[in-house]
């Protein structure tokens, strides 16, 4: 197998041209090596830069180290702190719901249906919608006046994107409906990698409903439920794009719209810079913890 892949067929076009196999794997792999350092590595790195000064982008004046101040004067900040809050119950509030409703929807799903086919690739639209258009297509659901959320409850007019007890839960609502699908696909894929011989067995011994799911499909399907509740958390904490547009940044201001308005609205590069990389620690430690679950729930 090795030969096959590392020798040069002496008649393709390469070979006749004089090209090593050292040269063909450089050809390719060093534009994405570059790639990846001119996108994600300097950015990174410029940035990291940043949160030690008290960098403006909106100023011209001289740049001035100062340490750790950014990240001390962040975490000081009660504000900060009120919208990590926030952003952690967004985080709770809407991946719970997602891995409940795309759970329910695979478990729905992994039986004989008629028009199989169709009914999962209708459920997948939502995931396939840009998150501006998601947001704007909810906003008018949720619109007070016109509406149809309000007439279909008959609660009146009820300006919920308005109210910041209702807010995040009404863009959490917007989330789980465009995200499930996700989770419901990655379940999809976990339930049918489940062996059949092993329900056949629990048939034959007589085993209840609720007996085969909590010992035989949950524990098989965890691994890959995991990776879903992984994926979903790291992204609802970057959350930004359908809180912005459904609701401004006054009533459900997640700490992606916080970083938002101090980079870009009052222009402190630096304590964003600081604000970005803490977020970027809270994620990491999170997802750390997730894994650790997961690699226990391959060793059963």
């Amino acid at each position: 197998m090795t030969t096959l892949i590392t020798t040069l067929d002496p008649k393709s076009r390469a070979a006749s041209r004089g090209w090593s196999d050292t040269t063909i794997r450089n050809v390719f792999v060093i534009p994405t090596v570059l790639f990846l350092i001119i996108f994600n590595v300097f950015p990174l790195l410029y940035s990291l830069a940043f949160s030690f000064t008290d960098f403006r982008a909106s100023s011209k004046a001289a740049v001035n180290f100062v340490g750790f101040k950014n990240y001390i004067d962040v975490l000081a900040d009660p504000v900060i702190w009120r919208t990590f809050s926030t952003t952690l119950w967004y985080v709770i509030v809407s991946v719970t719901g997602q891995f409940v409703v795309g759970f329910g929807l695979a478990l729905l799903l992994n039986r004989p249906l008629p028009f199989k086919g169709l009914l999962t690739t209708l459920l997948m639209l939502p995931m396939m919608l840009s998150p501006v258009v998601v947001g704007l297509f909810w906003k008018l659901i949720y619109d007070p006046s016109r509406g149809i959320l309000n007439h279909a409850l008959g609660s009146g007019p009820v300006a919920r994107l308005s109210d910041s007890n209702l807010a995040l839960y009404a863009v959490a609502i917007t989330d789980i409906w465009m995200w499930s699908p996700f989770v419901m696909l990655l379940s999809l894929a976990g339930l049918s990698a489940v062996p059949k011989h092993l329900y056949e067995a629990a048939s034959i011994d007589r085993a209840g409903k609720l007996y085969t799911f909590f010992r035989i499909t949950l524990p098989l399907v965890a691994p890959i439920l995991l990776i879903a509740v992984i994926f979903r958390t790291m992204e609802a904490f970057k959350t930004f794009d359908i809180a912005f547009v459904m609701t401004g940044q006054p009533a459900a201001e997640l700490i992606s719209s916080r970083l938002y308005k101090m980079a870009f609205q009052q222009w402190q590069t630096g304590p964003s810079s600081a604000l970005a990389y803490i977020i970027l620690i809270m994620v990491l430690c999170i997802t750390n913890i997730y894994v650790k679950y997961l690699n226990k729930a391959k060793e059963r």
